[in-house]
């Protein structure tokens, strides 16, 4: 897996988790439970995720739509 971005808005994350699904690609958001833990105070950023071989599909999918990693 590789990483697209980190964030700590969950409506960005939401944002693009949905704008990736729509294009077919599967993804993953790492470090959610750690944010949990901590406190919600935004601390630690959760990480966009995707396979490998969906990387490069993911980063011009996020460019084409005006969404820079």
């Amino acid at each position: 897996m590789r990483e697209i971005l980190r964030s700590n808005d969950p409506v960005r994350l939401s944002w693009l988790t949905a704008l990736l699904a729509d294009a077919g690609i599967e993804v993953v958001v790492f470090d959610t439970h750690t944010s949990i833990l901590e406190g919600s105070i935004g601390a630690i950023p959760r990480r966009l995720m995707v396979a490998d071989e969906d990387h490069a599909d993911a980063l011009r999918v996020l460019r084409d739509s005006g969404e820079t990693p």
